[in-house]
């Protein structure tokens, strides 16, 4: 009976924590300096969303493909 109340703690605790990732917001609008490569040289815009990244060749010399930042406080009506 206790190996059967564990499980069940753990499948409810592994719920909760993949809803909590799900509804982290994510933003392309990165900062160049602040943007962490992604994929290598030469990745097309199609690569770089197939690893859920961002993609902005409009700045030479920074990233062109990088990792989304993580947006800290929504706005009220995106909640």
């Amino acid at each position: 009976m206790e190996s059967k109340a564990i499980f069940v703690l753990l499948m409810v605790f592994s719920l909760a924590l993949s809803t909590l990732a799900q509804y982290q917001a994510e933003t392309c609008t990165v900062p160049p300096l602040k943007r962490q490569n992604c994929g290598p040289p030469g990745v097309s815009s199609s690569e770089c969303a197939e690893k859920g990244c961002c993609f902005d060749s409009t700045i030479p010399g920074f990233p062109w493909c990088f990792h989304p930042m993580a947006v800290d406080n929504l706005p009220e009506e995106d909640c």
